[in-house]
C-alpha cells in the first residue's frame, strides 16, 4: 500500500524557491511548489508505510536548510 501526503512548509524569508528546489531532487517527493499564502512551499510524497512517511519528513525534509516548520497532511481515498 502506498501512503500519499501534501507536506505544507514554512521556510524562512527568501528561501522558498531553494527549499522546493532540493526537496524536488529527495527521494520519495514527487513534487514541490512555491506557493503564496500561510505556507511557502507544498510537497507531495509518497512512501510505502505511515512510518516510512515519518522518517522521510522527520529524518530528511526537516533538514533541509531554511525550513521553519513543516505540516503533513496524509491523502485519505474515502471513495475505495
Amino acid at each position: 500500500m502506498t501512503v500519499r501526503a501534501f507536506v505544507l512548509i514554512e521556510t524562512q524569508l527568501g528561501n522558498a524557491g531553494n527549499v522546493a528546489k532540493e526537496i524536488r531532487s529527495m527521494p520519495g517527493f514527487i513534487a514541490a511548489h512555491d506557493v503564496t499564502g500561510p505556507y511557502d512551499v507544498i510537497a507531495q510524497a509518497e512512501a510505502e508505510s505511515v512510518d516510512e512517511l515519518g522518517r522521510m519528513v522527520i529524518g530528511r525534509l526537516q533538514l533541509v536548510e531554511g525550513i521553519r516548520k513543516t505540516l503533513t497532511c496524509p491523502i485519505l481515498d474515502l471513495e475505495g
